[in-house]
């Protein structure tokens, strides 16, 4: 038996927004998208690097306002590439706390992320 790497299921309440914030800014790239019905709720997976979560819009899926803690490598370079981006919802700072490094970032839905380098 072996443990493998949780993937989070976070709520959202609009496609667009989601891909705005997730790809364009954070620089998730989706994998696929899945709907049972065109006119039903929409389920996606996204990835950067090592980092896959899932988005749905699912009632019960997710509770906005989840935080959670995403290891990094490099937060300088991460935030210095999200500050050069027009992204208008978001200007996180880098905060140096007693076991590392941290970025906390709100998503449209209210999600944290906390991509965190740790000392």
């Amino acid at each position: 038996m072996k443990l493998l790497a949780p993937i989070p299921i976070l709520r959202m309440f609009s496609i667009e927004k989601a891909y705005a914030f997730y790809c364009d800014y954070l620089g998730f790239k989706p994998d696929w998208e899945h709907r049972f019905e065109a006119d039903l709720p929409l389920y996606v997976q996204l990835h950067r690097d090592a980092l896959v979560l899932h988005l749905s819009e699912h009632h019960g899926d997710g509770t906005p306002g989840t935080a959670l803690f995403l290891p990094v490598e490099d937060i300088e370079a991460f935030h210095r590439e999200l500050a050069a981006k027009p992204y208008a919802y978001a200007r996180p700072g880098v905060e140096t706390l007693s076991w590392g490094r941290q970025m906390q970032i709100h998503d449209p839905f209210g999600n944290i992320l906390r991509f965190c380098e740790l000392s």
